[in-house]
This record gives structure tokens, C-alpha cells and sequence, in this order.
């Protein structure tokens, strides 16, 4: 996180110039000591004289006071997973007061601001004081709200749209989620096949596969989230449900889905496991639940280098604005955790031996 210096940003763009001291304090009307008490950090410029020096170097205000109001991914990544577990070592109010002073100091730093919304809302299920976790995801959704209408990044936008009716979801407000969402389901898009077409007909081979690559890998992420939610909506059939989960698995062995991004398989897996705990197959629910907790307690970050189908993906996820939620690899392990330990269906399975070990491996992460 960077600092205001505006030290630097004077000496490094007067020496740009090639001005001098003397120079430079002629041209902005003060004296030499002045300058020299700048950019030895003595003393700042005075503030009426801060859009004059910015348009004398032909620079930001942001610029000349060396801030940065953005974060980097990476950098987002690692605070919001060190936030995170500062829930479970820190006093919660101290925590949360962190975290609001990290989003009036990055006020306008979108990718943050939507990340930090993302934790406010996860925050919201930690705490047992009802009105407190109500006002946190009133908190975070007002958060989601100034991204969807100030930014102008379209995947930000919509990743807000989404955790916007989140909060809707969280709030028992289901027509919300439905006005939020009903519009904004996507048809299929032939864009992929038409670009990739384009540039075969120009003799540009490389991208005109690595744009079918990544279109087919998004669609791989998109259909596996969408039947682990079709799992539980199926669970009422058990004819329906058994034909859901091979499907499942006939789509993530065809892709080496395991290998290659295993978190996709977590969601499917819980659910899976819990639909045949419902219809009392103790046997296959128990074996979900160890792929379950193999997945979590292994590495979950996608391994796409390693796979030779999706030889071209790797380099462009984020070039094709893949994901604008991050949910670092420890923050989604232990979560994942919890979801299993604090579900009371499982407790049926208490004395089960099996189900004993799977709770030892998944009580190492919580």
C-alpha cells in the first residue's frame, strides 16, 4: 500500500525536464528554499499550489502526491485472506474496524471495494448478534451497490449485480434476488466460434485456439457450478438426482476436472454427499465425503499448465476477465470445512468410523 510522496514525484519530474531548482521556483512562483524543502521532504506545497505543479509536469494529482488508490489482485488477494483469519485471532468489532478503514483509504479502488463487500458479508455469519450481522450486509451491499453504479468495468459490475442479490439471499429478500438476476441470464454467445474464425481467416492459428480454449474452459466453470446447484434441486428424485451426479462426474472426468481446477468439484461433491445421506445410501455419501475432504485438504488452485488440452488458457484468465470475486485458496479450505462440520444432516453418520476420520482431516483446516 502506498504512501503520499510528493518529494519523490517533484525531484524525478523537474529532473525529467531538465529544470532546475531555481528553475522551477520562477515558474511557480516561489522561492528556491521552498522547492528544496519539497523534495527534502521539510515541507509540503501548499494545496492551492498543488493543480498548478500537476499541470506543469502534465500529471495527476494522484501522481504528483505518489498514491495510488489501487491495489493489485495479488495484493487484494492477501489482505483479504489476512483479514480473514484475523476473525479468528482478534477481537471481531476490532476487525471489522479494519476493514472499514481499508475501504475509505482505497475508496475507490473497485476490485477492493467488491472484495472487501465480499468479507463484510462473510463477516456477517460469524457473529451470533442478529442486528449486528444485519447491518453488516446492509453495510456490504451498499458496497456492491456504488460498485454496480460507479465503476466502469463491466465484469465488476456484474460480479456486483451477483453479490448484491447475495445479500438479497442472506436477507430472506428472494424476490430481490429474482428482480437483481432474472435479466441478466445470458444466452449462449457463438462469439468464441466467430472470433476464433476470424482469426484463422487473418493466419493468427495461436489465438484463433486459445480464444476456443478459454471459451470452452469458462463454459466447463459454468456448467459444473450450475449442477452442483441442480444436485440439490434434484434431490426430491432419486431417479433424476443418480442421473445429475453421473453426468457430473462423466463431465469432470472428461476434462481431468480433478486434476486441473479441483474446487470446482467441492460444491458438487457436498451436495452429492448430503443428497444421499437424504436418501439414506450411507455408503455413497460417505464416499463424496471423502472426495470432499481430499479436495479441501489438497492444493485447490487449478493446475491448468499441466494439462495439454488447455495448453493456452493459463496466460489469459485474467486478460478475459475471469472471475472478478477472489476467494484466496486458505479462506475457501476452511469454509469449505465448516460447511461439512456445522451441517447437522451429517450428524447421523457420528459413530460411522469412516465419517469419523473424514471429520479429523476436515477439522485440521477449521
Amino acid at each position: 500500500m502506498k504512501e503520499i510522496n510528493i518529494a519523490r514525484a517533484i525531484v524525478r519530474k523537474r529532473k525529467e525536464k531538465g529544470l532546475t531548482q531555481e528553475e522551477l521556483a520562477s515558474h511557480i512562483g516561489v522561492s528556491v528554499q521552498a522547492v528544496s524543502k519539497w523534495e527534502t521532504e521539510q515541507s509540503y506545497p501548499d494545496i492551492v499550489l498543488l493543480p498548478q505543479l500537476a499541470a506543469f509536469f502534465n500529471i495527476s494529482l494522484d501522481e504528483l502526491m505518489g498514491y495510488q488508490p489501487q491495489m493489485t489482485k495479488p495484493d487484494i488477494a492477501k489482505l483479504y485472506c489476512r483479514l480473514y483469519e484475523d476473525f479468528s485471532n482478534k477481537p471481531f468489532d476490532e476487525v471489522i474496524a479494519e476493514c472499514r478503514g481499508v475501504i475509505k483509504k482505497y475508496f475507490s479502488c473497485f476490485p477492493l471495494v467488491l472484495q472487501m463487500g465480499d468479507l463484510l458479508l462473510v463477516a456477517s455469519g460469524m457473529t451470533a448478534d442478529k442486528e449486528k450481522a444485519t447491518a453488516l450486509i446492509a453495510e456490504a451491499k451498499e458496497l456492491f451497490v456504488r460498485v454496480k453504479s460507479e465503476s466502469d468495468n463491466a465484469e465488476l459490475m456484474k460480479s456486483a449485480v451477483y453479490m448484491e442479490a447475495c445479500c438479497a439471499s442472506a436477507l430472506s429478500d428472494y424476490n430481490g434476488v429474482i428482480e437483481l438476476l432474472e435479466n441478466t441470464v445470458e444466452v449462449w454467445s457463438a462469439s468464441e466460434a466467430l472470433l476464433s474464425t476470424a482469426y484463422r481467416m487473418t493466419g493468427r492459428n495461436t489465438e484463433a485456439e486459445t480464444v476456443l480454449q478459454v471459451g470452452i474452459y469458462q463454459n466447463i466453470v459454468s456448467a459444473l457450478g450450475l449442477l452442483s446447484s441442480y444436485v440439490m434441486l434434484g434431490n426430491d428424485d432419486a431417479e433424476k438426482f443418480d442421473e445429475i451426479v453421473e453426468r457430473t462426474l462423466s463431465l469432470s472426468e472428461a476434462f481431468d476436472v480433478k486434476k486441473i481446477f479441483p474446487s470446482l468439484l467441492v460444491n458438487f461433491s457436498g451436495a452429492a454427499a448430503h443428497g444421499y445421506l437424504l436418501k439414506q445410501n450411507t455408503e455413497k455419501s460417505l464416499d463424496f465425503l471423502e472426495q470432499y475432504a481430499e479436495l479441501i485438504t489438497g492444493n485447490l488452485l487449478p493446475q491448468l499448465r499441466e494439462d495439454s488440452f488447455f495448453n493456452l488458457v493459463d496466460d489469459k484468465l485474467d486478460e478475459y476477465g475471469v472471475s472478478d470475486i477472489v476467494t484466496p485458496a486458505e479462506v475457501l479450505k476452511k469454509g469449505a470445512a465448516d460447511t461439512i462440520l456445522n451441517n447437522p444432516t451429517f450428524s447421523a453418520l457420528s459413530d460411522n468410523p469412516r465419517y469419523q476420520a473424514i471429520v479429523k482431516r476436515l477439522k485440521s483446516l477449521a
